[in-house]
């Protein structure tokens, strides 16, 4: 560079350059083969801690790269995060050597990328790491496991666990979703107690979490870790004044034992816990080949499910509820069957909590009303015009406004709105959701009745029963069976008419079979309806069709007499067994 282009320059025309130097926004400063600071404008003094505006820096790692620069007489880009007290700057810094009127000097100018540095990690954690709880995500662990599985050449074991919180949905409900949150920030807490830096724990989805643990030596030392993980799961959590207990189902697959691939162990893992949560919930299960042909049979029936929704395979049947006194019918409960592919009628029990499950009990809900409005010339016929027709809601489907205003809507669209009762557990009234102030007022406006199902099994709370506007509570048949024979359930039972009459509900006595409880709810209660076998066993619409001799009268009193029974509990009418 020639010295002598700028010896004439003005002392106006030099200060106007330090000026405009000591201006820039980007730092800037020049230094000697020593280190020494000969030039600082403003930006890099605020950068580099020399103003006094925050702490200054740690600038070792900058003077390592003046230094790389200067011996290799070629620039260097870095990028430096300058940590000042709790504050943190990234600086992209270019280092650049040059020779100016015999000496050996370094320029350096550095921009400040602080917030892009922020944004790019924000980015990032969103992409790797769970927001709520900070775990890693699902696609962590994969990338975590894969990279062990081709590593493994020297049959190295580890374990994969698929963790899940038990009746979470219920927690949520109850107790709001605020709570619900804070509940798995801690649930990961404890799950993650005890770990090594070779395991990780990753939540995955909702309430669902996966844990690696890597290496192990043995089943029975996974075995004595997650054993020990679900005991301290057992104490409360004290979340926003309340005190909430969680459990947490675990299904573990093990590598090589069970997969040789992070999906196939997933999946293994996912089979393992399903196992669990069809057995009682808050243990854990090592995956084995007989879940998965129950895996695969799973899958068959839901592909049978969705295929009978969509071919309207589905019918109903109805059982009376009965005035004990006068046997008159007082109104008919519509239970839901599934006819299989060989014709052969489906009891609930096989495919409701998987319809539920699987997101189709909407569906099915709506098709079970389209079946009463088909057949409600034949419902009056048999049953009465002035019987009430009670359909089930699921407590689910009951917390859903978007499907409750549906459901109204095709309940005023029958014309006849006024003869349904619709049923639904008591979870979904205590449970904080949409339903007691916005969903029963919709029905009520329509005149449909509200039925508290297997009242005494689920989240009963009295303090809630109060709000309740309910038109009728059903007494689960648990209390019922040999209620002449169980003071106990008989102290429970008065407990319950009292309650009931003060609140001014209908009482239904549910799964009535016998004569003798029959004889003790006339003789001891003022309880004057009751559903069962003892009257009658759910009954066909076309089998009623088939009995065309028949009068509308003698229709009638087939649903409602009492059915002939032997000690052993036997229907002598019909052959069938409660």
């Amino acid at each position: 560079m020639n010295d002598n282009k700028y010896s004439g320059a003005s002392e106006a025309e030099l200060g106007f350059l330090k000026e405009i130097v000591r201006m820039l926004p980007a730092g800037l400063t020049v230094q000697d083969a020593h280190g020494e600071l000969l030039l600082v404008n403003d930006a890099a003094a605020a950068q580099l801690g020399m103003d006094g505006s925050r702490p200054s820096p740690d600038l070792s790692p900058r003077r390592e790269a003046c230094r790389q620069a200067l011996s290799a007489g070629q620039p260097v880009v870095t990028e430096e995060a300058l940590h000042g007290g709790a504050a943190r700057q990234v600086l992209l810094t270019t280092h650049r050597p040059v020779r100016l009127a015999g000496r050996e000097l370094l320029i350096s100018a550095s921009s400040d990328i602080t917030e892009q540095k922020n944004f790019e990690d924000q980015l990032f954690r969103s992409a790797y790491f769970d927001e709520l709880t900070g775990l890693p995500s699902r696609r962590v662990i994969e990338h975590r496991a894969n990279g062990l599985l081709s590593e493994r050449s020297g049959g190295e074991r580890f374990a994969l666990a698929f963790l899940d919180v038990d009746n979470f949905k219920h927690i949520n409900d109850y107790y709001g979703h605020a709570v619900g949150d804070a509940l798995l920030v801690e649930l990961s807490k404890r799950l993650g107690r005890d770990l090594r830096d070779s395991d990780m724990l990753s939540r995955i989805s909702g309430d669902e979490f996966l844990l690696l643990l890597s290496p192990i030596q043995s089943q029975e030392e996974v075995a004595e870790f997650i054993q020990a993980t679900l005991e301290r799961l057992t104490a409360p959590f004290f979340i926003d004044n309340s005190e909430v207990f969680a459990s947490t189902s675990v299904g573990i697959s093990l590598y090589p034992d069970h997969g040789s691939s992070f999906e196939t162990l997933r999946q293994n893992a996912d089979i393992a816990m399903y196992r669990i949560k069809n057995d009682g919930k808050g243990m854990a299960a090592f995956f084995d080949a007989s879940m998965e042909r129950e895996a695969q049979a799973r899958t068959k029936i839901e592909q049978s499910l969705r295929l009978a929704i969509l071919e309207k395979r589905f019918c109903c049947a109805f059982q009376s509820k009965v005035d004990i006194r006068t046997q008159a019918v007082k109104g008919i409960e519509a239970l839901v069957r599934l006819r299989d592919d060989e014709g052969v009628i489906q009891a609930p029990g096989s495919f409701i909590n998987l319809a539920g499950e699987l997101g189709l009990i909407d569906e099915l809900t709506h098709l079970v009303l389209a079946e009463i409005v088909k057949s409600i010339d034949l419902i009056n016929e048999t049953f009465g015009a002035e019987a009430t027709i009670s359909i089930n809601v699921a407590a689910k489907q009951a917390g859903k406004p978007e499907f409750m205003r549906s459901f109204a809507q095709a309940l005023e669209e029958t014309g006849f709105p006024q003869r349904f009762m619709i049923e639904v557990t008591e979870d979904a009234f205590v449970a904080k959701n949409h339903f007691q102030a916005e969903i029963l007022p919709m029905f009520r406006k329509l005149g449909v009745g509200i039925s508290i199902d297997d009242f005494g099994t689920g989240y009963s709370s009295l303090s809630a029963l109060a709000d309740i506007t309910a038109d009728e509570i059903k007494i689960d048949r648990s209390f019922i069976t040999d209620i002449h024979k169980r003071p106990r359930s008989q102290g429970i039972l008065r407990a319950i008419e009292s309650l009931s009459e003060a609140l001014g509900m209908t009482v239904i006595a549910e799964g009535l079979e016998s004569y003798e409880e029959l004889a003790y709810l006339q003789a001891a209660t003022k309880i004057r309806y009751a559903q069962g076998y003892y009257f009658s066993r759910p009954i066909f619409l076309e089998e009623l069709k088939l009995a065309t001799p028949l009068s509308s009268e003698s229709r009638a009193s087939v649903v409602s007499r009492p059915m002939q029974h032997n000690r052993q509990g036997y229907s002598r009418a019909s052959g069938y067994r409660r």
